[in-house]
């Protein structure tokens, strides 16, 4: 192993796994902390890449850091020479973290000098200027994040979001610099260092400018940030004679089988994706939340339904909705309470359409992912080829491969439901 990585939800580990495996190391993505003493990890780490998939977003501070750190012993155990802690290209979280705890404890364990904190991502129009995050042309402030149902985004500034939830300080590499090249980013990492920081926001708004950056830390022992700046990160390894890169999957096997789609996320992009395969006919059903709490809406009703539909196209089930119309279920039913409640009943879904013969499925949103990957008991999965930026297929690493993509509620184009399945041929 080369590479160890620790991602704070299920899809952004696999948009981490994607970007890696394009720029030619072997990558594997685990679910959970790693068990390094297990035969099953000795076979993880004898790839170049090893990105463990942690739910670990929006849980207790506490869990989220213990998780993390005993991910990376186990990474540090399998031979890691760089430790790279991955979150989401619009840096979801609370005031309270968990992004600079879970930073925080990762460099103390490293005795990381100074890390970056770069979520830049221009192929999902994430940018950063100035140390502000843009999502498109939008401040992070003011786009559809500011209304993020568990972390909802107010602020664009990345100095002061990662300053109030670290213990530590922040400073700032701005575009000037990082359009200056190499060695003027080298020059700005040393003076932070000197001065006392022990975090660097970077600007970045085009991927030369991640190739940069990515040179610039060949050296740091913790690297933070998206899937993005993961793109200049093999060439070190390649120049160190570490590496020799291997060409990406262009298309993926997979056994035949039921195809279904389960969204979860209520994001702006997942919603409109819905929308739009509502339109060219996609048979849907539409989870209600408080039908769930009734006891109405079970994985078997559900299951009913789809296996009057299931067929040459996909099945849609979704709980998406509009984010007044989830606060206001929230306000009812409970925040934490409401979410578990749909999580379970999608994994249980998932979980009954494998059973009733479904082989390849989509799942939209991190939370959602995470929750219907627990449900299938897929601990393991290889990366197959992009559907979209930093969405690939997966299959799992099991007798069944399962052919899964698992989607950031973000990204993917207005029709990647109906795209998708192109990628795929009969194993």
């Amino acid at each position: 192993m080369l590479l160890g990585c620790i991602a704070d939800d299920i899809t952004g580990a696999t948009d981490l796994a994607l970007m890696l495996a394009k720029s030619g190391m072997r990558t594997v993505q685990v679910m959970g902390v790693p068990d390094p003493t297990s035969d099953a990890f000795a076979t993880v780490a004898s790839f170049d890449a090893v990105v463990v998939a942690l739910k670990s977003r929006t849980n207790p501070v506490a869990e989220a850091v213990d998780w993390s750190v005993r991910s990376c012993d186990a990474l540090l155990a399998g031979g890691a020479q760089q430790i790279f802690f991955k979150y989401c290209s619009t840096f979801d979280s609370t005031p309270e973290g968990n992004i600079g705890p879970v930073a925080d404890a990762l460099s103390d364990k490293l005795a990381s000098a100074l890390a970056i904190v770069c979520p830049a991502f221009p192929a999902n129009a994430r940018s950063i200027y100035q140390g502000q995050l843009f999502v498109g042309e939008q401040l992070l402030s003011e786009s559809p994040m500011k209304d993020h149902p568990l972390t909802p985004m107010r602020d664009a500034s990345l100095v002061r979001v990662m300053a109030a939830q670290s213990q530590h300080a922040v400073g700032l590499v701005p575009f000037q610099t990082v359009a200056a090249g190499l060695d003027a980013v080298r020059s700005a990492f040393a003076e932070l260092k000197t001065l006392g920081y022990r975090y660097a926001v970077t600007d970045a708004i085009e991927n030369a400018h991640l190739m940069t950056l990515g040179a610039a830390i060949r050296d740091h022992t913790l690297i933070t940030g998206g899937s993005g700046i993961a793109m200049g990160l093999a060439q070190n390894f390649e120049a160190s004679g570490a590496l020799t890169r291997t060409a990406p999957a262009k298309t993926f096997a997979a056994p035949t089988g039921a195809t279904a789609i389960l969204a979860g996320s209520c994001s702006a992009a997942t919603r409109k994706q819905v929308a739009v395969a509502e339109a060219a006919g996609v048979p849907t059903f539409k989870v209600d939340p408080q039908g769930v709490a009734r006891g109405e809406v079970t994985s078997q009703s559900v299951l009913a339904w789809a296996q009057s539909q299931l067929g040459a196209t996909p099945v849609l089930i979704y709980s998406s909705d509009d984010p007044a119309k989830v606060g206001a279920i929230q306000s009812e039913l409970g925040r934490e309470a409401a979410g578990a409640m749909v999580e379970q009943l999608m994994a249980d879904t998932a979980r009954a359409l494998v059973d009733a013969g479904v082989t390849r499925m989509i799942v939209a949103g991190g939370e959602t992912s995470g929750a219907v990957a627990a449900g299938l008991d897929v601990s393991a999965i290889e990366i197959g080829p992009e559907i979209d930026p930093g969405v690939p297929w997966v299959r799992s690493l099991d007798a069944r491969k399962l052919t899964l993509a698992f989607k950031s509620g973000n990204f993917g184009g207005d029709d990647f439901f109906l795209k998708s399945w192109s990628r795929l041929s009969d194993a």
